[in-house]
């Protein structure tokens, strides 16, 4: 199915349910973004949702960050998993580095790690590691912004068996 077929048929069922956004200006006065709610996922009614539903871009440079796991860069390729036999392998290690790495990249770039309004999050054993990754990355954020999220479970991550978690994101770097 191609992506216009999928955008129509969200419209469609959008306007069949009767669904209306709420649309709340985000983060200070020159916000590239607002953050789209639907009804009853708003903080103030209180949702407890870890994720916003969407992100509508107003303006700004938009910013592709390509996936990043925990391992050091630069590193070999092909990968040599001596390399890594340094690192801590726990859940809220590589969350860090991912985090720290993001942040990095986006402020290269000439924004802030708030700036991130899309992460896709490819976690090995999402019931054992979720829960770390998120406490990691919802400080990250801190407690007013959460990007659009989506996260895939994963068999392994590409650069060694023992990293259980990669992401990659999209930012916009206000103008």
């Amino acid at each position: 199915m191609n992506f216009s077929k999928i955008l129509r048929r969200t419209c469609l069922f959008a306007m069949t349910m009767g669904v209306t956004l709420t649309i709340a200006a985000c983060g200070s006065g020159g916000a590239a973004f607002e953050y789209l709610h639907l009804p009853g996922t708003e903080a103030a009614e209180g949702a407890n949702m870890p994720y916003s539903s969407a992100i509508k871009v107003t303006g700004g440079t938009i910013l592709f960050l390509s996936g990043t796991s925990g391992a050091p860069v630069p590193h070999s390729h092909p990968h040599d998993p001596t390399e890594f036999d340094h690192l801590d392998f726990g859940a809220p290690a590589q969350a860090e580095r991912v985090m720290e790495r993001i942040k990095l990249t986006v402020e290269a770039a000439g924004g802030d790690i708030t700036d991130v309004i899309q992460v896709t999050r490819f976690v090995v054993d999402v019931a054992a590691n979720q829960d770390a990754i998120n406490e990691v990355m919802n400080r990250y954020w801190g407690p007013d912004h959460r990007p659009a999220t989506t996260t895939v479970e994963i068999v392994r991550v590409a650069a060694d068996p023992r990293f259980i978690f990669e992401a990659e994101a999209v930012a916009v770097i206000p103008d």
